[in-house]
């Protein structure tokens, strides 16, 4: 399926006023309750023959974070438009927004110049180009009609005026990475589910792979039967298109620690036999969220320089109500011998996730494990869209993702892993149970949690559960409307970090 290509950003170390594309935008700060324009908005203005004070007091500009003064120009020369984006604060946060804004108020044009819309300061260029670049995202063939504000910006020329700061350099490469690394995540969760199978992820595994220089193994039914899964094999037993562990390896010279990605890949989760209302199924080609997060994330680890080992598991099913599908009250086995009666099989993210933990405890030796899913609904209305909830005992694995969730904007909220609730996974013929079995024990995004536990072993692990911020029904600042690829700049930004 063709896709709009990804922004081309170019780097000029001359002023905003010499630049020659339709569109110019530069900052608009709020002070002592007016806006303030730049010295170079008010040099551009001047030069382009408009009245900066009248426009701005017809507008009632506040200069607040992603608030845009879109001015024509009718000067005869390059430049069709000004636009003057409000910076808020000054902040990150508020330059990722002033970056999405004008993203979103400049698609349709196929060039845009600014000087940042903000100071030199590293950390912020960086927030504001991710912003601008994650807004600037569309799914699909591209519309007829060049001009329409379905087309994100082709190209973005940022001119900051002599030699750049130190660090904004590597700021516009890690802002690239990270961009191109959520578009890819969310162009893998927006693909239709009849292109889009547990083999089709596999492949684009192996593609990405070959890409950006990393080792990929896919194990298949075969495979798995052979090797004991019996998790993910029996979350796809009622499909046609059987199931895939997809392993991306990623191994820099003198890592010294080993970090293991898990991630969902449910390909279409009608929810087997226990089904789920036509409403909730129609979101669910996205229920692959978090292993597609997992796979982009993966490709720009090099990159972005980042110094550890990491490897990244894929449960990849589809969860059908076929001939051969789960029924509830059966018994699996899954990798490692730990047995699971099923009460319910759209509660099959942990079963295919619970695989892929009990491997990478018995196999990959890691030293932090971390698993990222869609998986209940109730985290969902606990935190709302724009958190994802994050368990783990572990100070500084939760410590490092906070920071990161808060620094990316991808935030995270942390949940406790209630001991007294653990009695509800029993079973009375198998170790576990998938769901709550006590009818007073009804936290279902900690009950989750507490039976991937189970299954990590004795490793430093976290459990993030993304099933809110991994779609969206409309697009709000950086973020897209449908699959939202969040998770891949939040790991993205942890691994960075980690030494």
């Amino acid at each position: 399926m063709a896709r709009p290509p990804f922004p081309r950003v170019t780097l000029h170390s001359t002023a905003l006023a010499q630049a020659e594309a339709p569109v110019v935008a530069t900052a608009l700060r709020p002070t002592d309750g007016r806006p303030r324009p730049s010295e170079a908005a008010a040099a551009l203005a001047a030069a382009l023959g408009l009245d900066l004070d009248a426009a701005l007091e017809r507008a009632s500009a506040k200069g607040e974070a992603g608030e845009v003064v879109d001015l024509p120009v009718d000067s005869g020369g390059t430049v069709a438009r000004f636009l003057l984006v409000g910076t808020g604060d000054g902040s990150p946060s508020d330059l990722r927004r002033a970056g999405a804004a004008l993203a979103r108020k400049a698609a349709g044009t196929a060039q845009l110049a600014t000087d940042t819309v903000l100071g030199h300061d590293a950390a912020g260029v960086r927030a504001h180009l991710e912003g601008l670049l994650l807004a600037a995202y569309a799914f699909g063939p591209p519309p007829r009609d060049a001009s329409s504000r379905r087309t994100p910006v082709a190209a973005v020329d940022l001119h900051l005026p002599g030699r750049a700061p130190a660090g904004v350099p590597d700021a516009l490469g890690l802002a690239g990475v990270t961009g191109r690394a959520v578009h890819l995540a969310r162009d893998l969760a927006n693909t239709p589910s009849n292109v889009k199978h547990p083999a089709w992820l596999a492949r684009q595994a192996r593609e990405l792979g070959q890409r950006f220089g990393l080792e990929v193994t896919v194990r298949d039914e075969d495979d798995l039967a052979r090797d004991g899964f019996g998790g993910i094999l029996g979350v796809g037993m009622g499909s046609a298109r059987p199931p895939r562990l997809i392993e991306m390896s990623y191994r820099p010279s003198r890592a010294t620690r080993h970090v293991v990605l898990v991630g969902k890949g449910i390909t279409f989760d009608s929810g087997g036999l226990s089904l789920k209302p036509r409403e909730a199924m129609v979101p669910m080609k996205t229920d692959m969220a978090a292993g597609g997060a997992v796979m982009a994330a993966m490709t720009g680890l090099r990159e972005a320089g980042v110094r550890v080992r990491v490897t990244a598991l894929v449960a990849a099913a589809e969860n059908m109500p076929g001939a051969g599908a789960l029924r509830p009250g059966d018994v699996l086995t899954h990798y490692g011998g730990r047995t699971v009666e099923v009460f319910n099989t759209d509660a099959e993210g942990r079963l295919v996730l619970a695989d892929a933990l009990a491997y990478a405890d018995a196999h990959l030796d890691p030293d932090l494990l971390v698993d990222m899913a869609t998986l209940t609904g109730a985290a969902s209305l606990g935190l709302g869209r724009r958190h994802g909830a994050l368990f783990t005992a572990d100070e500084e694995i939760a410590g490092g993702l906070l920071a990161a969730g808060a620094d990316s904007g991808e935030r995270l909220w942390r949940m406790p892993l209630v001991e007294d609730y653990r009695h509800a996974l029993d079973s009375e013929v198998a170790d576990l149970s998938n769901i709550s079995r006590d009818p007073h024990v009804s936290a279902g995004a900690i009950i989750a949690a507490l039976f991937l536990r189970e299954f990590a072993g004795a490793r430093r692990w976290a459990h993030l559960d993304i099933a809110g911020p991994a779609r969206a029904e409309r697009d709000e600042h950086e973020v897209s409307r449908g699959g939202t690829g969040y998770g891949a700049r939040l790991l993205l930004r942890w691994l960075e970090g980690l030494r």
